[in-house]
């Protein structure tokens, strides 16, 4: 962190210097390139919509009503659904196939045939989903020293599907620590051993970053490849994805365009540059959080509001006197516009951005009742 020197110009009579630390962090390395929005996607995405809603139906008939008293097929098509990023389009179908797996789970009536693949798999998504199944499952695939069976290593679908539920364990739960550590060694060597590159390039990806720490969308996209690859995909499933990934994709840039001028528009680039760029990234945080189109606004919210707090973070660590700081944080306390003239000059810009960002805020959700909120809003700033 090096030292500026500053002269104060806040009155005719001359001011001592200020000395004030500068990080010198490096300027965006994005520029404009998601300043502007193609206008001609909205027509490609409208055409793509409608075939994503007959893609829908076709899907919601084959695995919800068709598949619907195959547990194992079913479990698979649900498991395809997730991981390919659609899932938001079939909630209520998917809670209620849960509930009937989840009541059979319970009472024994589960028909696994003794596959690993199949008990683990409905453990996890069982779990994912909040309900209450015992890790005790497992216990039908030890030998009599209570050690997993070595006729398991050869059943690497099952080893793929063991090691993910693994990673829903709770404290004490040594059933499953027992379980990852076991899988993982034997993955490991059969990722380097395997024949096929599809299922060897799949267990690389598990054991580097495993479902439940894996980001959706980044998920969904490296998935379809995968998925396209099994005998037994489903077609309109796949094809679903794929069209519903680029329609998302189209309304994340559409938003990150908002967003950049936005940016733009309060040009904090300028006016603090002491702080960081980083909209571009603080965004697509955002995205990893929840990718779903209706969270758009609550996307485009929480950006600009991390914007903001990181500049806050900025002029706290790396550019403002203490005596400034002392200033600012009074008037954050106070949370009134009417306290404006009492900062710095570049302190004002902030200020004001920030109370009506936030004003703007509680406009908008006090439509749906909820301008409540705002409140936390405020005392997480005060913070």
């Amino acid at each position: 962190m090096s030292i500026q020197v500053c002269a104060a110009a806040q009155s005719p009579k001359a001011k001592p210097e200020i000395i004030r630390r500068t990080a010198n962090f490096p300027p965006s390395i994005w520029g404009d390139r998601f300043l502007n929005y193609d206008s001609q996607d909205i027509i490609t995405n409208a055409r793509n919509q409608q075939e994503v809603d007959k893609l829908k139906e076709v899907v919601r008939r084959e695995v919800f009503t068709t598949s619907a008293g195959d547990f194992s097929r079913q479990l698979k098509f649900i498991d395809a659904i997730q991981r390919l990023g659609v899932a938001y389009h079939f909630e209520s179908e998917i809670e209620e196939a849960l509930e009937r797996m989840h009541a059979a789970f319970c009472d024994q009536d589960f028909n696994d045939d003794g596959d690993l693949h199949n008990v683990a798999l409905c453990f996890r998504l069982l779990r994912q989903h909040g309900y209450k199944v015992s890790c005790d499952v497992f216990n039908k695939f030890k030998d009599e020293n209570g050690n997993f069976k070595e006729c398991l290593i050869a059943d690497v679908p099952g080893m793929l599907s063991l090691y993910e539920a693994g990673h829903l364990g709770v404290r004490g739960e040594e059933i499953l620590d027992e379980a990852l550590a076991f899988t993982t060694t034997h993955l490991d060597s059969a990722a380097k051993a395997h024949g096929s590159y599809e299922l060897a390039e799949q267990i690389t990806q598990a054991l580097e970053r495993p479902l439940r720490k894996d980001l959706e969308r980044v998920c969904a996209k490296r998935y379809m490849s995968i998925y396209q690859d099994e005998a037994s995909h489903n077609e309109a499933l796949l094809k679903l994805a794929k069209l519903d990934f680029n329609l998302v994709q189209s309304l994340h840039k559409k938003e990150l365009s908002e967003i950049t001028r936005w940016w733009k528009e309060v040009d904090f680039a300028k006016k603090m540059p002491y702080a960081r760029d980083r909209i571009v990234e603080l965004y697509f945080w955002m995205v990893g959080v929840y990718f779903e189109p209706q969270y758009v606004e609550a996307r485009k919210f929480l950006t600009k509001m991390s914007a903001l707090q990181s500049v806050m973070d900025d002029t706290y660590d790396a550019y403002a006197t203490f005596e400034e700081l002392e200033i600012f944080t009074a008037a954050i306390e106070r949370w009134d516009m009417s306290c404006i003239d009492e900062l710095p000059d570049y302190m004002q810009i902030y200020y004001r951005t920030l109370l009506n960002f936030v004003d703007e805020i509680e406009e908008e959700i006090a439509k749906d009742g909820r301008s409540y909120r705002v409140y936390y809003a405020r005392e997480s700033v005060r913070i």
